[in-house]
């Protein structure tokens, strides 16, 4: 019990210090937790021989996450993505296969060994990049669905996989039984998870077959008909630890009969998540499972930094550090060209190439697999162990590397040549995302012209499908604020998604152009002060005057009547504005709030005030109703 609770804290303290310190320098908590797990392992050597038996309850964590991503997606939107399914993860799979293979029988491995490593390497870590894409808010874009797609096929392809390599025992080979059974070799039935309690081992083919099928089709008709009633009954109990303990056996009870029928558990944990997507318990199912999912990732790659071999990276670092990059340039290189074929360009393509060229935790078991089968020998296990180990360290960086060229090819995001701008008007609008199409909308509809300036192609063809003239430029650029007429206009807008453009073009247009009134669309109060430098007239917080009609609504709902809510939505957003003119003046650039003392005083003092006038409009009104 000591040991166990000394364990415990030591891999907790670790993964609260490390992952907050990565994290605040913008690394990202995958490779906090990474860190984390070497410095408690080959560092100081605080964890020992129980990392990789507890890596194995770790792996949990990446069942959890493909069930919680199965809810979020319906079976429409999983059969939309077949074609990706297989041709693009297929692809993938089968050139990086073969580019590593290769590699390995040019270092002279014989063909089996070679293409069993190949198969084992050509696998990504569907645990780090998920949670990185998660992390970053990457997994809508087209590189995070095109990464999903090809992620999901890796998962489906490890069964036919683990099937297919004791053909490539040299050993201990698969001998085919009077029954037409596979009879292997008795290492074979042991380790890599998914063999030691199957019960399909040494059934006929069509026995195997049947099984798994019922075994599918038992989690779908769970899914649609059992669920339901197991939700309401654990509702009535009233007790809301229940619902937790059921979602965690609805899971923990689909991956071992998918263990039982010889298949993936994160297949099957996906699989439920789909029949799931449309239940009216998927919210509460994610809301507790999260913290789950979160934690158990988080051991398992702290499992993965603990357990690598240190002794056998001290006899040859650059060798092995090198064969670790070797294999994510090749597989990077076939990502890249695989992914150009299928239509992704620029950071979409980035993405996808830099985010999948890692080996991943499923090469784990593959390796294991085919040491048992004798298929790989274990001297070349241990170092392919630690390449895969070793390549899903450097992911992080590669993450980091694609945030660098996401940036540049934003800045360059004109991939088309600027419209020629043939009108001029006394309202211009710097672009035409949500904020600036509604501005328009209001502005054009009360009988004033404008003119539509903004550098995202596709905004400027929406809009011009509904009928309204816009032009495609950057409107930071002065060449083609001059052709819009600024030197004429009376009102610019600045609608534009970028904080530090927004900056850009009020200082620019209020230095040239002193006389235009400039109203300008800011994302938070700091951003409020930078344009309030600037030099623009009426700043306009994006989510501010929405969240004050939400609280009125409250006041509303919680007991005032519509003039008195009104009243304080009104003496609110004075002194809101009292506010803003009093904190600016207080304001450092550079500095955060928290650190300017004189900011924080002064914010308090005026905190106070507006308490001070709500409450006067209380005492106000129950004078009149008195």
């Amino acid at each position: 019990m000591e040991t166990f609770l000394y364990q415990a804290s030591i891999y907790l303290a670790a993964a609260v210090i490390a992952v907050p310190i990565a994290a605040r320098l913008g690394l990202g908590s995958v490779l906090g937790y990474l860190a984390a797990g070497i410095l408690i392992g080959p560092v100081f050597g605080l964890v020992g021989s129980e990392t990789q038996n507890l890596q194995h309850f770790a792996e949990f964590g990446v069942v959890m996450m493909l069930f919680l991503i199965g809810l979020e997606l319906e079976p429409r939107a999983l059969w939309a993505m077949r074609h990706k399914l297989l041709g693009l993860g297929g692809l993938q799979i089968l050139f990086s296969t073969l580019a590593l293979m290769g590699a390995a029988m040019a270092a002279g491995e014989p063909w089996q060994v070679s293409l069993a490593v190949g198969l084992a390497l050509s696998l990504s870590s569907t645990a780090i990049v998920l949670q990185t894409l998660s992390e970053k808010g990457l997994m809508q874009t087209g590189g995070g669905r095109a990464s999903f797609s090809v992620l999901l096929t890796q998962d489906i392809a490890v069964i036919p996989i683990l099937a297919f390599l004791p053909l490539l025992a040299t050993g201990i080979g698969p001998h085919i039984g009077s029954d037409g059974s596979i009879q292997r070799g008795e290492s074979a039935g042991h380790g890599a998870g998914h063999a030691s309690l199957s019960l399909v081992e040494g059934m006929p083919g069509w026995a195997v077959t049947l099984i798994t099928i019922g075994a599918v089709a038992f989690i779908i008709l769970a899914g649609i008909y059992l669920t339901r009633p197991l939700f309401r009954f654990i509702h009535a109990s009233n007790l809301r630890e229940m619902y937790t303990a059921l979602a965690l056996l609805i899971v923990v009870g689909i991956s071992f009969l998918m263990t039982l029928v010889g298949l993936s558990p994160a297949l099957g944990a996906f699989l439920a998540g789909v029949v799931l997507a449309n239940s009216e318990f998927r919210h509460e199912m994610e809301s507790d499972l999260n913290p789950f999912k979160g934690l158990l990732l988080g051991l398992f790659f702290i499992t993965v930094g603990a357990g690598i071999n240190y002794r056998l990276f001290l006899a040859s670092p650059g060798d092995l550090i090198g064969l670790a990059l070797l294999v994510i340039v090749a597989k990077g290189l076939v990502l890249f060209f695989v992914g150009r074929a299928f239509g992704l360009r620029k950071r979409a393509q980035w993405l996808f190439t830099l985010g999948l060229a890692q080996a991943g935790e499923f090469g784990f078991v593959l390796l294991a697999f085919s040491t048992q089968l004798n298929v790989i020998p274990p001297a070349l296990s241990e170092k392919l162990l630690l390449i895969i180990a070793l390549s899903m360290l450097i992911t992080p960086l590669l993450f980091i590397i694609y945030d660098l060229l996401s940036k540049r090819l934003t800045e360059a995001r004109a991939d088309h040549e600027p419209d020629e701008i043939d009108e001029e008007g006394p309202v211009i609008i710097a672009g035409i995302g949500r904020f600036g199409q509604i501005v328009n909308r209001l502005v054009r509809a009360s009988g004033f012209k404008t003119v539509l300036l903004d550098n995202d192609m596709e905004a400027v063809q929406l809009m011009r499908r509904f009928g309204v003239k816009s032009f495609l430029g950057d409107p930071t650029r002065p060449e083609l604020l001059k052709a819009a007429g600024i030197a004429k206009a009376k009102i610019l807008v600045v609608a534009l998604d970028d904080p530090e453009n927004t900056v850009k073009l009020v200082q620019y247009v209020r230095r040239n152009y002193p006389d235009i009134h400039i109203i300008a669309r800011a994302y938070d109060r700091h951003h409020v002060f930078e344009l309030y430098q600037a030099g623009a007239n009426d700043i306009v917080r994006e989510m501010f005057d929405s969240s004050l009609r939400a609280g009125r609504y409250v006041l509303e709902r919680i007991g005032l009547s519509e003039y008195e809510a009104a009243q304080a939505e009104q003496t609110f957003y004075a002194h809101d504005r009292l506010t803003i003119r009093e904190l600016a003046k207080q304001w450092i650039p550079g500095t955060p709030a928290s650190e300017n003392p004189a900011y924080i005083k002064r914010a308090r003092e005026l905190e106070k005030d507006l308490e001070t006038a709500l409450l006067e409009l209380a005492e106000q009104k129950e004078k009149k109703s008195s």
